[in-house]
């Protein structure tokens, strides 16, 4: 048998194709990418292929879309790649910041080779809002990780950029490729296959304008760790009595250093139910400054009025079945959910809420006596849990599910007879009574246990297990009362709390502190 030749290298072709990987998430427009470039190529001689791997949903994973093109040879057919290889990426298109990190991880970005174009927003994934505390990603050390990463970066927010022009981030990413010329086409003819599409082209073309010229700029643009947080000050007058009278007794009664947060919560009370609700905070929060001024608060930087004036506001502001369907059918909200999605004034946008309703919530509802009543009833409890209980579609464009919603968003004149609210008071009092009697032997804790009230948010399960957390935090209490270092240990707990949805974290804390 004669031995298999060799092949003949010189049949091969020695010319690479340019290799480009896009990661964008669901509604993002990466498949209108792709076929942009895509479309791009082909029209100026080059044969391209794109493929796609889809992630898990939305959030838990981006698809990944990529693309090989090549300049066309008669006679001659490229064969490509399905799928990036690490180290061998031209251009990485990320649309969410996380995104390119993740990129980066893979090994798609490497400083040999690779141009990194991504937008600096964030786009929450799952594994980040599913914390209890704090579980976002830190963008400042992807941005670090870029700069050595990726042989040249380009980075701006595009969804903004974007979202000024009426369009999808999707125009604005493929105007940062035409910026920064990695590709061998004008940028005429980037245009031109925008225009070729011809639908929203206008705001499309817009936006690749300004993406284009940014690109140019070699500066990354900055990225903080947190988003910024501004107070407005307290003004003079907002031109309704009601409302006058509350800033009138925020300038009379409290120190300056306090009065944003203070006209902070008092929008939102106000917003949240009246102006007469708002006007009770006040004066609870007037009692609380009282105290804080008696036990040394002056010398402390009045931690704990401006503590009280956060957390008191949160808590009489708690999510219930009237806030959420108040939310819901709010003007501003369907304006905010046509703006995201870049609908035209001539388009019509259909909103689907998935709602899950329970028990519970229908008898926090009741007044007090009646919800009480069906609560102690066992029997009669769970069979009508079980006509509630159930998922639901709710279309909130349609005039039945709106107009069932503005009812339930109208039951707030009603709120302060409800169950809900009895209890919540309750809560929110015992919680206060806490906070005051610590105060008067130990400060900086006493401040503390005001924070620990953000451990409880949201409602029916999710507020059920703050609740619990919130209790089992404040039950080492007692142990730190007479130590220095009590604030310490006490917010340790609350961290340990905010760490895991299990709660193991908080219960070995909890354990240390019993050895204290």
């Amino acid at each position: 048998m004669n031995a298999m030749m060799p092949p003949d290298r010189s049949l091969l072709s020695q010319d690479r194709p340019l290799a480009i990987a896009i990661l964008a998430m669901g509604g993002q427009g990466g498949g209108v990418l792709a076929d942009w470039i895509v479309a791009l190529a082909e029209g100026n001689g080059w044969v391209a292929q794109s493929t796609s791997v889809p992630g898990v949903a939305q959030r838990t994973g981006a698809t990944i879309y990529y693309i090989e093109m090549i300049a066309a040879k008669p006679g001659a057919a490229p064969v490509f790649a399905l799928m990036p290889t690490p180290g061998d990426v031209d251009v990485v298109m990320a649309a969410e910041l996380m995104e390119a990190g993740r990129a980066v991880l893979r090994g798609l970005v490497t400083p040999d080779r690779t141009t990194l174009i991504a937008s600096t927003h964030r786009s929450f994934a799952v594994v980040e809002k599913e914390k209890p505390g704090d579980g976002t990603g830190d963008p400042v050390a992807v941005v670090d990780a870029t700069d050595f990463a990726a042989k040249r970066t380009i980075a701006f927010d595009m969804e903004a950029m974007a979202g000024r022009s009426g369009s999808m981030i999707s125009a604005a990413m493929f105007g940062a490729l035409a910026g920064a010329g990695v590709l061998p086409f004008p940028r005429d003819a980037f245009e031109a296959t925008i225009r070729a599409g011809g639908r929203g082209v206008e705001p499309s073309v817009a936006a690749f304008r300004a993406a284009c010229d940014r690109a140019a700029v070699p500066e990354t643009e900055a990225v903080a760790r947190t988003p910024g947080k501004r107070f407005e000050a307290l003004p003079v007058t907002v031109g309704h009595p009601a409302l006058d009278h509350l800033v009138g007794r925020i300038a009379q009664e409290f120190p300056a250093a306090a009065h944003p947060m203070l006209f902070a919560g008092v929008k939102r009370l106000t917003d949240y139910q009246d102006p007469a609700y708002a006007d009770e905070y006040l004066t609870l929060l007037a009692r609380l400054h009282a105290e804080d001024m008696a036990q040394g608060g002056a010398g402390n930087g009045l931690a704990f009025t401006l503590a009280a004036a956060k957390h008191v506001a949160v808590a009489m502001a708690y999510d219930d079945v009237i806030r959420v369907a108040d939310l819901k059918v709010r003007s501003r909200r369907f304006e905010r959910v046509r703006r995201e999605v870049g609908a035209g004034p001539d388009q019509i946008v259909t909103t689907t809420e998935y709602m899950h309703p329970r028990m519970e919530e229908v008898c926090g509802t009741l007044p007090r006596a009646l919800g009480a009543w069906i609560e102690d009833r066992p029997a009669l409890f769970s069979r009508l849990d079980r006509l509630v209980s159930r998922g639901r579609r709710v279309r909130t464009g349609t005039i039945f599910w709106f107009l069932g919603l503005q009812a339930v968003s109208g039951l707030r004149r009603v709120r302060r007879g409800t169950l809900r609210h009895a209890r919540e008071t309750a809560h929110r009092d015992a919680w206060l009574a806490t906070a005051l009697e610590t105060l008067r032997v130990n400060y900086d804790l006493a401040v503390e246990v005001l924070e620990c009230r953000r451990l409880v948010k949201g409602y029916s399960d999710t507020h059920a297990r703050g609740e619990s957390k919130f209790e089992r935090v404040l039950s080492g209490l007692p142990l730190l009362v007479g130590r220095d270092d009590g604030a310490a240990w006490l917010r340790r707990l609350r961290q340990a709390a905010l760490a895991d949805e299990d709660g193991t974290t908080l219960e070995g804390a909890l354990k240390t502190i019993a050895t204290l």
